[in-house]
């Protein structure tokens, strides 16, 4: 019996002729949103007898293998001859350089289709006619060509063809997977304790197509956990692909150690982990044109080859992999780490390929999205991030820079730029002393303007694509009045507009309030979500504001597997609350020098600005000069992050102490176990600093019935509180101190949100 390979004739062609995507240089940024509404007027102008929006089906057998190709064309339209497939295409590009030629991707669609009417209605000949449509002008321009059903079955047999040695190669892996899947044991001799709960969980989630908010302590293994049973369910049929999102590189390290052990105990599988572009690019300037990078010129020529090579020999495709076959076959390893997405059984990656809109991930996959599960690892950092992939700025400064630029060169692009520096002239002036102002109303005139800025821009990018690289202001302003105008279409009750004003600059915000209804759109039609973290507590604030369902979903809290002996828990009341800082300063660097110099070891102390944890480290020098110290900065690079972290040291007989931020790249995701780390102090409650956009948080959620300052200060401080701690126990056989240095941990509405092995501390 063959086996069926079922693929639509958009990913056939994808793969084939590998355009990047079949609209490439058609209906970008700000013109996609135009491109359904163009199809809709074409169709309209249809007669009664055609149709439009038609599914269409074909098998061939090549091969061992039945490949069954599906796919929706635009119109059939019906003439005294025979039949017409029309495939409508949006482009902002000029229809004058439009030529019969230049798009052979778009003819290779539309002839699949042709086929498919063909053997349907058993017609001897099709005619193919392309229907190109200017997103600004609403112009036309059409070409036809005819074809006979011979023709088209060569076409389609030379398609398949080319994709043959992909399918089969992937036909083979997902047997092996799916047996190695079934037959993989648990890669540790025992489950820890709460382990086989979360996994249980997280299985039963899958298998009920739910939402699970999960709640695990740090040490207990969640990497496994959540891992070990998407596999299971990839055997068993459940699901084709897991998605591994995470908002740091270090979870993301976690996730390829989870499974190489898994790959150590028999699993087969395909995984790829996808880096940002800045950080994949392997040329000194990041321009991705072919004009100026050997690796984007032909990368469609080779990449299929380079594809197939490293499948045929990689089950871990990570960074080092994938940039050592980008290299060998001359392809830009992040295109090439996108491409390998379409391959792989688990896809590890930020966030923002799943749930920001301005990244198109997502859109590879809407074909296999109930076969796919989300899993979310510290979740708690998705809130503050789902706000920014919803929320837009614009300054008026960049657009009085463009309107100066193309002055008497792009007219234009000029009078466009002119425009909306007007625009934000009149709102500073309408705001008169007022440095910042607040509104529920989207504002639809900016919008207006910014679409006519866009269409201009666009052209004038297109245009000067290959040429000398003057114009990366207007590339910038570009994107972000694309994601403007994209977020505009987002706008509802859950958002406002303020407006902050600062001499000359005038910057607008559309702000996302609540990005739970967001994340429910972004992640609908995925078979499951698993957002899981150690501090996702209260579960009912964070099924709240990541997009819960309500009833429907699944919340499961493991206790911590670690004993009460292991942590000394101790409580200062010493106030750290901003007018009371000045005063704090001497005794809290006191506090820290007597707390680590009892027992040498190694000390963490966090905490809740960069300000604050300056002006102690100074105190506590001057103090004592002896000990050794090291201390976060803003902006460190790798190479300073591992310093850090490399000079906590298990061997050391004194003391050291580090000095760091709460919510920064050392409060979370972070392992020191054993005698790497003895203690750590927390300074302050971890309050967001006081701010226009909190304060407008606080006012919507005390609008909507809850506790506005809990949701926009208290939780999303003491979440950073309970991250900072969860570094000192990571093992069974850590033990540590802790040391909470703020008199609001005795008050009823922090206190309550201190995880259970907290609870039984000493006050000093």
């Amino acid at each position: 019996m063959s086996e069926c390979i079922a693929i639509s004739v958009r990913s056939l062609v994808e793969y084939v002729y590998r355009s990047g995507d079949i609209e490439s240089g058609f209906r970008t940024s700000a013109a996609l949103t135009e491109g359904t509404k163009i199809h809709q007027n074409i169709q309209k102008q249809y007669s009664e007898h055609d149709e439009k929006e038609v599914y269409l089906s074909a098998e061939i057998m090549y091969n061992e293998l039945r490949f069954v190709i599906d796919g929706r064309c635009d119109g059939i339209l019906a003439t005294e001859d025979g039949w017409t497939i029309d495939e409508i295409k949006s482009t902002s590009i000029s229809l004058d350089v439009m030529t019969r030629q230049r798009h052979p991707v778009h003819w290779a669609q539309a002839k699949c289709y042709a086929y498919m009417v063909a053997i349907a209605r058993e017609a001897s000949r099709m005619r193919v006619q392309l229907t190109y449509v200017h997103t600004a002008t609403e112009e036309q321009k059409r070409f036809v060509e005819e074809w006979t059903i011979e023709e088209l079955e060569l076409f389609m047999r030379e398609m398949v063809g080319g994709y043959y040695p992909y399918a089969k190669l992937r036909t083979e892996h997902e047997r092996e997977r799916d047996r190695s899947m079934k037959e993989l044991p648990f890669p540790f001799d025992n489950y820890r304790e709460g382990q086989r709960k979360l996994a249980g969980a997280v299985y039963q989630s899958i298998a009920d197509g739910h939402k699970l908010f999960a709640r695990a302590p740090t040490g207990i293994g969640k990497t496994i956990s959540t891992l070990f049973p998407s596999m299971k369910a990839i055997g068993e049929g459940l699901l084709k692909r897991v998605f591994y999102l995470t908002a740091r590189t270090i979870t993301r390290t976690a996730a390829e150690e989870a499974l190489a052990l898994m790959r150590f105990k028999g699993l087969h599988m395909h995984a790829v982990t996808i880096t940002a572009k800045e950080k994949a690019c392997l040329q000194d300037e990041m321009i991705c044109s072919k004009e100026h990078c050997p690796y984007a010129d032909g990368y469609y020529d080779r990449v299929n080859g380079a594809m197939l090579d490293m499948l045929s020999n990689e089950g871990l495709m990570n960074r080092k992999v994938i940039e050592r076959y980008a290299i060998k076959h001359s392809v830009c390893p992040f295109e090439f780490s996108l491409d390998a997405a379409y391959a792989s059984d688990v896809i590890i990656g930020d966030y923002n390929y799943i749930f920001d809109p301005r990244v198109s991930l997502k859109r590879l996959f809407e074909e296999g999205k109930r076969q796919s599960a989300l899993l979310i690892d510290e979740a708690h950092n998705l809130v503050d991030r789902a706000r920014e992939m919803y929320s837009s700025m614009l300054r008026k400064s960049d657009f009085l820079l463009l309107q100066r630029a193309y002055k008497g060169v792009h007219p234009a692009l000029h009078a466009s730029a002119k425009a909306v520096n007007d625009y934000f002239i009149a709102l500073r002036k309408r705001q008169g002393q007022s440095r910042e102002n607040v509104v529920k109303e989207l504002p639809q005139p900016l919008v207006e303007l910014l679409d006519v800025f866009l269409a201009g821009a666009e052209q004038e990018l297109i245009a000067s694509r290959g040429g000398q690289s003057g114009n990366s202001q207007l590339l910038d302003t570009y994107y972000a009045a694309t994601s403007f105008v994209r977020i505009a279409k987002l706008y509802d009750e859950r958002y406002v507009t303020y407006t902050e004003v600062a001499q000359n600059e005038v910057e607008m915000k559309l702000y996302c309030l609540d990005p739970s209804h967001q994340l429910q759109q972004m992640g609908k039609g995925y078979r499951s979500h698993i957002f899981f973290s150690a501090t996702l507590s209260p579960i009912s604030y964070y099924m709240d504001v990541l997009g819960g369902d309500g009833e429907g979903d699944y919340s499961v809290s493991v206790p911590s597997p670690f004993s009460q002996e292991q942590l000394q828990v101790f409580v200062k009341p010493q106030s750290t609350r901003y007018q009371d800082r000045d005063r704090s300063i001497e005794p809290i660097a006191a506090l820290i020098h007597e707390f680590a110099s009892k027992r040498p070891g190694n000390y963490l102390v966090f905490f809740p600005s960069y300000e604050y944890m300056n002006r102690v480290y100074e105190m506590f020098l001057q103090q004592d000069q002896q000990l050794s110290t090291i201390v976060q900065h803003a902006h460190m690079s790798e190479e300073e992050r591992e310093s850090f972290l490399a000079a906590f040291q298990a061997d050391r007989n004194g003391t050291f102490v580090g000095f760091a931020v709460m919510g920064g790249i050392f409060s979370e995701g972070i392992d020191l176990v054993g005698d790497r780390l003895n203690g750590v102090v927390i300074v302050g409650v971890g309050l967001p600093q006081l701010g226009l956009e909190r304060n407008i948080m606080k006012d919507y959620y005390n609008g909507q019935g809850k506790n506005g300052y809990d949701y926009a200060y208290v939780l999303p401080g003491m979440n950073k509180v309970l991250q900072a701690g969860g570094r000192l126990i990571r093992s069974e056989h850590d033990q540590g101190r802790l040391l909470l240095i703020d008199d609001r941990y005795l008050q009823p509405q922090y206190n309550r949100l201190l995880p259970q092995e907290w609870k039984d501390y000493t006050i000093l």
